[in-house]
C-alpha cells in the first residue's frame, strides 16, 4: 500500500501537497520580511553595517547548529520538528511585532529575534528536505525540487513587489503580520502531515558526537556530493560580498524607493522562476555536471551587469540572471544529495553540507558592510566576478564536469 500511494503522480500525493503547501506559504510570508526587516533596519540606522550584519546573523545557525541540527533531523520525529520549529518561528515574528506595536523596537531586538527565527527556519528546512525522498520516489526527485523551485520563485517574483507596495501604503506592522499569518498556516500543514518512518540501518548512537561524525564521513568519503559542496562555499562568498550591501546600494546610491526595491526582486525572481521551468528539459539534454558548471557562466554575466548599473531595473536584470543560475545548480545539487546519500543520513550530510557551504557568508557580509562604508561598493562587484571566474574554470577541467 505504501508503494502505491508513493508511485502517484506528485499532485495526488496528499503528503506533498501539505509540503508544498506550507513551503509556499512560508515562502510568500518571507518576502514580507526580507524586503521590511532591511529597510526597518535602514529607517533606525541608516548604517549599511547594520543591515549588513543582520544578513550575517541569519546565516549564524547554518555554521553553529548546521551539524547538530541534521543530527537532530535523523535522531528524532522529523514530522515533530517541522512542527515544533515552524512554531518557534511562529512566536518570534509574534515577539517582533509586539515591539511594533509598543513602539519600542531596537536594533538588537532584531538580531535577537532574527537569529532564532532564522535557527528555527534552518532546522525546519534540513526536515523538509529530508522527508522529500520519503514520500516521493527516486525518480520523482528531479521533478518534485523543480516543482518546489518552481513555485518558491514564483512567490519570489511576486512577493517583494507586493511587499514594496504594503509597506508604501500601509506598515512595518502591517506587512510582517501577512508573515506571520503564513507561518500559522505553514505550522497548520505540518500537523497533517504523514511521513513514513526512516529505515535505519543499524540502531542510533547514544552519542550526538557520533552521529555528527557519522554525517561528516559521509559527506567528505562522497567525492561527487563533496565538489560542488566545495563550489558553493566560495560562491556563497562571492555572493555574500554583493548581498550585504545590496539594498544599500539601491536605495543609498541608485536612489530606489521601496516599492523599487520590492520590483527589482520581482525581476531577480523571474529568472528562478525560468530556471525552474526548463531545468527538466535542460536534464533531458545535459549531464549534471555540465549544467552544473555552466550555470557559473551566468554568475559571471550577472556580475559585470551589476558594475555597470545605474538603474534600480538594472539591477533586477542582473539578480534575474543570477537567480536563473542559482535555481539550476540548486536543483541538481538537492537531487544529487538526495539520491546520493542513505536517507537515514540525510539530515546530518544536508547539515554538515550547509554547515561548510555557509563558511564563508557571515565574513563575506561583515566585509561588505565595513567595505560600504568608506569604499566604493562596486569594487566588491568587480571581486566577486573574479571569484566566479575562478570557480568555472576550475569545474570546467574538473571530472565532476562529466557527471551523467
Amino acid at each position: 500500500m505504501k508503494a502505491a500511494v508513493l508511485q502517484r503522480p506528485l499532485w495526488r500525493n496528499r503528503n506533498f501537497l501539505f509540503l508544498w503547501g506550507g513551503s509556499t506559504l512560508s515562502s510568500f510570508g518571507m518576502q514580507m520580511y526580507s524586503i521590511a526587516i532591511p529597510l526597518l533596519i535602514y529607517d533606525l540606522s541608516k548604517s549599511a553595517l547594520s543591515m549588513s550584519l543582520m544578513r550575517a546573523i541569519e546565516f549564524f545557525p547554518n555554521i553553529f547548529l548546521g551539524m547538530l541540527a541534521g543530527a537532530l533531523v535523523d535522531r528524532l520525529n522529523r514530522k515533530k520538528m517541522m512542527v515544533w520549529t515552524s512554531f518557534i518561528q511562529v512566536l518570534s515574528m509574534c515577539g517582533i511585532i509586539a515591539l511594533l506595536l509598543a513602539n519600542h523596537i531596537e536594533l538588537w531586538h532584531l538580531y535577537v529575534f532574527g537569529f532564532v527565527l532564522s535557527s528555527a527556519g534552518y532546522t525546519f528546512g534540513n526536515a523538509n528536505h529530508s522527508v522529500l525522498p520519503q514520500i516521493v520516489t527516486k525518480e520523482q526527485l528531479t521533478s518534485a525540487n523543480a516543482t518546489l523551485s518552481f513555485i518558491d520563485t514564483l512567490i519570489r517574483m511576486i512577493g517583494p513587489g507586493i511587499a514594496g507596495i504594503l509597506l508604501a501604503v500601509f506598515s512595518y506592522t502591517s506587512t510582517l503580520t501577512i508573515y506571520l499569518i503564513c507561518l500559522v498556516i505553514m505550522h497548520v500543514c505540518m500537523h497533517f502531515l504523514h511521513v513514513p518512518p526512516v529505515v535505519k540501518q543499524k540502531e542510533t548512537s547514544n552519542s550526538i558526537w557520533k552521529d555528527m561524525k557519522e554525517g561528516i564521513d559521509e559527506l567528505f568519503s562522497n567525492k561527487t556530493l563533496l565538489t560542488p559542496t566545495i563550489t558553493v562555499l566560495f560562491s556563497n562568498f562571492a555572493s555574500s560580498l554583493v548581498i550585504g550591501v545590496l539594498i544599500f546600494f539601491a536605495t543609498d546610491q541608485i536612489g530606489a524607493n521601496s516599492k523599487q526595491v520590492g520590483f527589482m526582486f520581482t525581476l531577480s525572481a523571474i529568472g528562478g522562476l525560468i530556471g525552474a521551468s526548463v531545468i527538466s528539459s535542460i536534464r533531458k539534454r545535459f549531464g549534471r555536471g555540465v549544467i552544473y558548471t555552466y550555470s557559473l557562466l551566468f554568475d559571471i554575466a550577472s556580475m559585470g551587469l551589476l558594475i555597470f548599473a545605474q538603474t534600480w531595473w538594472a539591477i533586477g536584470l542582473s539578480l534575474g540572471i543570477r537567480t536563473f543560475s542559482t535555481t539550476l545548480s540548486n536543483i541538481v545539487y538537492f537531487t544529487i544529495r538526495q539520491e546520493f546519500t542513505p536517507n537515514h543520513l540525510l539530515g546530518r550530510v544536508a547539515g554538515t553540507s550547509s554547515m561548510l557551504m555557509k563558511l564563508t557568508l557571515p565574513f563575506g557580509l561583515f566585509i561588505a558592510g565595513l567595505w560600504a562604508e568608506w569604499l566604493p561598493i562596486r569594487v566588491l562587484f568587480v571581486i566577486s566576478m573574479c571569484i566566479f571566474i575562478v570557480l568555472f574554470l576550475r569545474l570546467f577541467f574538473h571530472p565532476f564536469r562529466k557527471l551523467t
